[in-house]
């Protein structure tokens, strides 16, 4: 029994022994030097933390999303800005008009342009044959010799009235018939 009280009392001396051989251990190497450097280290986490809810709140506005919400969101520390990064809209609300005008303005100029009826190709607006297939887009008029719109029965160009017979029909095979060479010259007039 007597064995047993002194293994209590040597195990409680060994503890204590323990507990003050790491108290001066801490004591040594909680050194006004590592006790600056901790405080740099938390006072930087507590600005980057605040700088990620800024960024989070003025991104969010430039997204055009609700920028308030994802403020709070990103009050939760780590958790809050991994949700905003991968929930956010994938473009600035200034990139998303910026496409869309360009979007617009494609469009704008494609309308320029059409579609043969017969093959699909893109043609230009100015175009009498079909580049692809050679099916006549437009008729051609026989004193200035420019393209017409089918519906048209006068030149807007030179006033010659059209006549029927003059028009070739949809059905008549596409005119591949010789260009006339005054055709260049009367191209290169145009330009001036």
């Amino acid at each position: 029994m007597l064995g047993c009280c002194f293994a209590i009392i040597n195990g409680s001396v060994q503890t204590e022994v323990r507990n003050v051989k790491v108290s001066e251990l801490i004591g040594q190497l909680w050194t006004p030097q590592m006790q600056t450097a901790f405080t740099i280290v938390v006072v930087l986490l507590v600005v980057l933390y605040i700088l990620c809810i800024i960024w989070v709140v003025r991104d969010a506005y430039l997204r055009g999303t609700t920028w308030y919400i994802w403020g709070i969101v990103a009050l939760v520390p780590i958790v809050g800005l991994i949700a905003y990064l991968l929930m956010r809209p994938p473009m600035l609300r200034l990139d998303r008009d910026e496409q869309e005008l360009e979007v617009a303005l494609k469009q704008r100029q494609l309308m320029q342009y059409g579609e043969c009826a017969t093959c699909g190709y893109p043609v230009d607006s100015s175009f009498v044959l079909c580049p692809n297939c050679h099916t006549q887009l437009k008729n051609l008029c026989t004193h200035c010799e420019r393209a017409l719109e089918p519906a048209w029965t006068v030149c807007p160009y030179c006033a010659t009235p059209l006549h029927r017979e003059a028009r070739p029909s949809a059905n008549r095979a596409p005119r591949r018939a010789k260009r006339p060479t005054s055709a260049k010259p009367t191209q290169a007039t145009e330009a001036k």
